[in-house]
């Protein structure tokens, strides 16, 4: 069934006009890196220590859940081009990404549901579920009640990075979307990394090309500001590109593009 899924979602994605530019035939993403963990990984569990005990358990979305199936959408080498050459506000292919291509995921999120169900199986898109929230922590920022990134780590498709973001095989510049079912798949990866191997600056220290492309200093060796971060994403570059650009919110991504690990695991020293 695992690869049946994963062919499912590789149809969807090529296939879907929803994956494409509005004035052309440009897809926002790539082939799909898709990923499986078992619903009962302890990983979870240790989510409401690590995120907080707000962070729902698999088995909290769905009532016998087994599989959480994890899907990385790799942002075109086009639209990662047009990103590097801003250093201060995205591209409009970038925003557009973020913008149009988060509705797609959505909806891929509803098929993937849609077609579990058709094969006899009970499933859920945690972030399109009513009980999802999105908090602000006092001391770390924004979370929320499922995070897609913690449960790609878990699936094996990537690990951790200074920025916070997942840098898979396919490198840092993506999207993210979730689904548990009832269905047995398979396990989670018995050769999972260490949750910031792919990070160069965790690795041996040689990079911080994140911090300097930041444009409000809300990266450094510390970490993420993650309320500085979101300022600049949900307010300022929403007030100045929203209408500009025709997108309700531009996202930004410098962060994730003109980096070592923009489309693939960098090497290092």
């Amino acid at each position: 069934m695992a690869e049946r899924i994963r062919a499912e979602i590789e149809r969807f994605v090529r296939e879907s006009p929803l994956n494409r530019f509005p004035d052309s035939d440009t897809p926002y993403f790539d082939a799909p890196l898709v990923g499986f963990a078992a619903a009962g990984d302890p990983l979870f569990q240790r989510y409401k220590q690590i995120i907080g005990p707000f962070h729902r358990t698999p088995e909290e979305l769905l009532n016998g859940a087994a599989t959480v199936i994890v899907w990385s959408l790799p942002i075109t080498q086009s639209t990662r081009e047009s990103n590097r050459a801003e250093s201060v506000r995205p591209s409009l292919d970038w925003a557009r990404t973020r913008s149009f291509g988060d509705e797609f995921i959505k909806v891929l999120r509803r098929h993937l549901v849609a077609w579990l169900e058709q094969q006899g199986y009970r499933a859920i898109a945690p972030q399109l579920d009513p009980n999802w929230q999105a908090l602000d922590d006092p001391h770390v920022g924004p979370v929320s009640t499922w995070s897609e990134r913690h449960a790609a780590y878990a699936a094996g498709l990537g690990t951790f990075s200074l920025n916070d973001a997942l840098i898979t095989t396919k490198g840092i510049a993506h999207r993210l979307g979730s689904v548990v079912t009832d269905m047995v798949v398979g396990s989670t990866p018995e050769d999972r990394p260490g949750v910031r191997d792919n990070c160069l600056f965790y690795r041996d220290g040689s990079c911080m090309a994140c911090v300097k492309r930041c444009p409000v200093d809300a990266l450094s060796a510390n970490g993420h500001d993650k309320k500085r971060c979101q300022s600049y994403l949900y307010t300022t570059l929403t007030q100045e590109l929203a209408e500009q650009y025709g997108t309700p919110i531009p996202g930004c991504g410098l962060c994730q593009t003109k980096v070592p690990c923009e489309g693939g695991i960098p090497k290092g020293k």
